[in-house]
């Protein structure tokens, strides 16, 4: 425990440019409080001792404002960036030399038992505000941009933008697709045009109707 801990100061030292020394990190960096206290709390957690793991849990979301679950597997040199909103939920797995930044999600559908988080592989990066939600794996080297919604498996060394995330580029190259930012097909639209066509037949039918109906009523009059 007290290895990753020193790995984690290591880390930011390394990876954060505002870092000045590692007696700043130690004691005013909220991302590395939360992981130094998470911990702390997954040794509580390992040796059965769950009340104790959740309360250090919940004091440390309420002191940092990131919320990690005892239950979660983090590797070393995790680097938690400005960290404010981040939830990491108790089945994640986390890689080594990780980098995730504010507002990021890592948890599930509400879809999965048992294993319900994603796992990260070695040297994963997080944007800001991305979602990574469900039971699939996040390749070595791998990158998910910024408010991105990632809900299936990323290959390594891959990058994945936009909602739901899609790959833009693998192992350093572009991967080419027929959609763009712009020409996305839009759902609501879809169902929209659906709809008008199904209102069309049924004015169709109701008119045919009403003018079976009229010849009936005047066949009707004529007999009598």
């Amino acid at each position: 425990m007290f290895k990753n801990i020193r790995d984690d100061l290591d880390a930011y030292k390394t990876r954060d440019p505002a870092a000045r020394s590692k007696l700043e990190i130690f004691l005013l960096y909220s991302g590395f409080h939360a992981v130094f206290w998470y911990r702390i709390a997954h040794w509580f957690l390992k040796h059965r001792c769950h009340f104790i793991a959740r309360l250090i849990s919940q004091l440390t979301k309420f002191f940092t404002g990131i919320e990690i679950h005892p239950g979660a597997e983090i590797g070393r040199g995790l680097v938690i960036d400005h960290g404010t909103g981040v939830v990491i939920g108790e089945t994640t797995v986390i890689g080594d030399d990780c980098t995730i930044y504010q507002g990021v999600t890592l948890g599930g559908t509400g879809k999965d038992c048992g294993k319900r988080h994603p796992t990260l592989g070695d040297r994963v990066m997080i944007g800001s505000g991305a979602k990574v939600l469900g039971p699939f794996k996040v390749g070595d080297d791998s990158k998910v941009a910024s408010n991105a919604v990632l809900l299936s498996e990323l290959p390594p060394n891959s990058t994945a933008v936009g909602v739901p995330a899609r790959i833009v580029r693998r192992n350093g190259k572009k991967v080419c697709s027929d959609l763009d930012q712009v020409h996305i097909p839009d759902p609501v639209a879809q169902e929209l045009c659906k709809m008008s066509i199904c209102v069309r037949k049924l004015e169709k039918r109701i008119a045919t109707l009403e003018a079976e109906i009229d010849c009936q009523k005047q066949s009707t009059s004529l007999n009598k």
